[in-house]
């Protein structure tokens, strides 16, 4: 089957709210809230100066994501991306899915004058660690620290 990774659109809400059950699931600081990731997903969709989520589909069902947020780095002195909420459907890992999405994401954040990606993976996650890694990423010194708010 062809894989496709497009731009989402409000259409593919459900879907992509699919996926990020699965992701939120299996993620230990995030649980899925089907109101609040309506919520952000619109957003992001809706504002593509802030961001933008790319779905993947093969055979016609939506089997991945990844989505692209936008700021400015002064370190850099341009804009850069967060690599956010990337999970490909159980039935289609090791098929070649991750990889077709993170290129097409790494290809849309340069398009977008990005000149970096960072992202965030669970600690014990290692499988994800040596896929990124595989893709070129590497460990950063930076340590995330998070702060809620609301």
């Amino acid at each position: 089957m062809s894989l496709t990774v497009t731009p989402a659109t409000l259409a593919d809400i459900p879907a992509l709210r699919r996926l990020l059950d699965i992701l939120f699931t299996q993620e230990a600081e995030f649980k899925p809230d089907p109101a609040t990731q309506q919520r952000g997903l619109e957003s992001i969709i809706s504002q593509p100066h802030v961001g933008q989520i790319l779905v993947a589909r093969m055979g016609g069902a939506e089997v991945g994501m990844v989505n692209l947020l936008y700021t400015v780095s002064t370190a850099l002195g341009g804009r850069v991306a967060l690599l956010e909420d990337m999970v490909v459907a159980p039935e289609a890992r090791g098929s070649g899915v991750g990889a077709q999405l993170l290129t097409r994401a790494i290809e849309v954040a340069k398009a977008s004058g990005c000149l970096r990606i960072t992202l965030l993976t669970d600690g014990v996650n290692e499988a994800a660690q040596r896929f990124y890694q595989r893709q070129g990423f590497v460990a950063s010194p930076m340590v995330p620290l998070r702060l809620l708010l609301a």
